[in-house]
């Protein structure tokens, strides 16, 4: 990487994803400060070369880039806040959180005031696709702004899909929650489908063999149900908290657009009753915890 691409990025929350894409994009060659709200979290990522800063305002210090990745929206405009005495005009700001289309025009106004260049750009993948630098980036944002930020995006992920030039319009997060709604979705599927097959005294390998290689197969169903009964629930890709979380995300923007979305709505249900039984930090497969009303027999 040349010098001209060498970029100063501030990482704002450093969790599962935000450590993740913190240390690829040192291990790339940029500088990175990274804050987070407990900082104990964040001070692994000193071994990796990253500082880490005391406050919000610190870490954005001389930066060129800021990278939200935090738990949802509110928590975005909070630590935003906090950081405003340190930004300075004509820096890019890359939101990578799942939050809500209200939040992220909130998100934006907030960046037209400060004179930030906004930046709409969550992510698809989980925890093994962040590590090794492997997520799909949906960003919208200026066109003319974009190679401040294509080295970063590139040290993250394995490919970014631009869908719009106003990230204000939340163009990316628009597709995210749709992409969302189908794994929420597939992955409670995998769970019930363990349920059923437990209380009708229905061998799952079974069912598994009987769509085998046909069109009624999916990889994702096989991952997460074998999540539930190898025991591989911790510790999670995706939490089944942030799943919850993401899941009243999707249907309250079904519901603004004129759109019921009962499945998804159920699911959320679902994954409050799971981290009601104790399964909020676990896989988003333990959603199979919540089809019973007592302690949950071993999955088959």
């Amino acid at each position: 990487m040349s010098e001209a691409e060498v970029r100063t990025v501030a990482v704002l929350g450093t969790g599962i994803m935000g450590a993740a894409m913190a240390r690829n994009i040192a291990g790339a060659g940029h500088a990175v400060r990274a804050w987070n709200r407990s900082r104990e979290k964040a001070e692994a990522l000193a071994e990796d070369g990253v500082h880490v800063a005391s406050t919000a305002s610190e870490a954005v210090e001389g930066a060129d880039i800021v990278l939200t990745m935090l738990h949802d929206g509110p928590a975005v405009l909070d630590v935003i806040r906090q950081a405003a005495p340190g930004l300075r005009p004509g820096v890019a700001w890359v939101q990578s959180t799942t939050a809500g289309l209200e939040d992220v025009a909130e998100m934006a106004a907030f960046a037209a005031e400060h004179g930030l260049v906004f930046f709409d750009s969550p992510v698809l993948g989980t925890r093994q696709p962040a590590e090794a630098g492997k997520l799909l980036v949906l960003a919208a944002g200026p066109s003319e702004q974009r190679p401040l930020i294509t080295p970063v995006l590139d040290a993250v992920g394995v490919r970014t899909l631009w869908v719009g030039e106003d990230g204000a319009r939340g163009e990316a997060t628009r597709l995210k929650l749709v992409a969302n709604s189908w794994v929420v979705v597939s992955a409670n599927a995998a769970g019930e489908i363990l349920a059923l097959a437990d209380a009708l005294g229905v061998d799952s390998k079974q069912f598994f063999h009987v769509i085998d290689g046909g069109l009624l197969d999916m990889a994702y169903l096989k991952l997460k149900a074998g999540l539930i009964t190898d025991g591989g629930l911790a510790p999670a890709s995706f939490a089944v908290g942030t799943a919850a979380k993401d899941a009243r995300l999707i249907v309250e923007a079904g519901t603004s657009h004129g759109v019921r979305l009962d499945s998804v709505s159920a699911v959320a249900d679902r994954l409050d009753r799971a981290i009601a039984k104790g399964h909020g930090a676990e896989d988003l497969a333990a959603s199979y915890y919540a089809s019973f009303d007592g302690e949950a027999p071993s999955a088959r």
